[in-house]
């Protein structure tokens, strides 16, 4: 189980297959671990399915319950301390250009990571992707502060609930809109080639899916529904390898 340290940061990581880079961001929110990508909440494991093709990365994240990745709550910066992390385990790995498949709490991430490294990110797949909705404002704060933060306190007794409300607030009630770590107008001119899966449940709200496809200048999008009937999902995990065969470098 390889690990990248850097600084108070702890990431653990897993690589699997050979060819161009392929990040893959488990879903899961602030329990995202590679371990999930076997569980009931991804219709399919991107690393098994795309290890034949490409060099597939994957990672806990920080302060994931149940990962083994850790670090300081930056309360300050929670969406852009997570993306160091992304972006670091790619330096450290010595990784100029990638694609980056992210599922759930992967499209906020995603969005992200095409901000702060427009040059390196190739072409990235937006699965069940989270985002915000009006009439549920405070969703993901509630889920967090009952579901994550607890238990990530009584493992990390230096880390108070205090301080996990200043997190999570200024993760999801400082700019409670749209994808949470982007504007309408980053979308709007974002050039970088995405894939969209919508979803429709609460977390991954349909109409922030597709606002997001709508906007954005080279985006496609996916069949809906795609995971149900269960025999859809081969179809859209079709759809995701034309995708990414499409726009990997030669």
């Amino acid at each position: 189980m390889p690990f990248h340290d850097r600084g108070a940061v702890r990431i653990r990581y897993e690589q699997a297959g050979s060819g161009f880079p392929l990040m893959i961001i488990p879903g899961g929110g602030l329990n995202s671990t590679i371990a999930g990508l076997d569980s009931a909440g991804h219709p399919f494991n991107a690393v098994a399915e795309f290890k034949d093709e490409y060099r597939c990365i994957a990672a806990d994240l920080r302060n994931a319950n149940g990962g083994q990745s850790s670090g300081p709550l930056e309360s300050e910066r929670p969406w852009d301390g997570y993306t160091d992390d992304h972006i670091g385990m790619m330096d450290h790995l010595g990784i100029e250009k990638f694609m980056v498949l992210g599922y759930c709490i992967g499209g906020p991430f995603i969005w992200n990571l095409l901000k702060r490294a427009p040059d390196r990110v190739v072409a990235a797949v937006l699965a069940q992707p989270s985002g915000s909705r009006p009439e549920m404002r405070d969703l993901f704060y509630d889920n967090n502060m009952k579901g994550w933060g607890p238990e990530l306190v009584k493992q990390r007794p230096e880390i108070t609930m205090a301080a996990v409300d200043k997190f999570v607030t200024r993760m999801y009630r400082t700019n409670p809109d749209f994808v949470f770590t982007v504007t309408r107008d980053f979308v709007r001119d974002c050039r970088t080639p995405v894939l969209i899966l919508p979803d429709d449940v609460p977390a991954h709200p349909y109409a922030v899916a597709m606002e997001a496809a709508m906007l954005a200048p080279n985006a496609e999008v996916s069949l809906f529904p795609w995971k149900e009937p269960k025999e859809r999902i081969p179809l859209a995990v079709r759809q995701i390898r034309s995708f990414l065969r499409a726009h990997r470098p030669m």
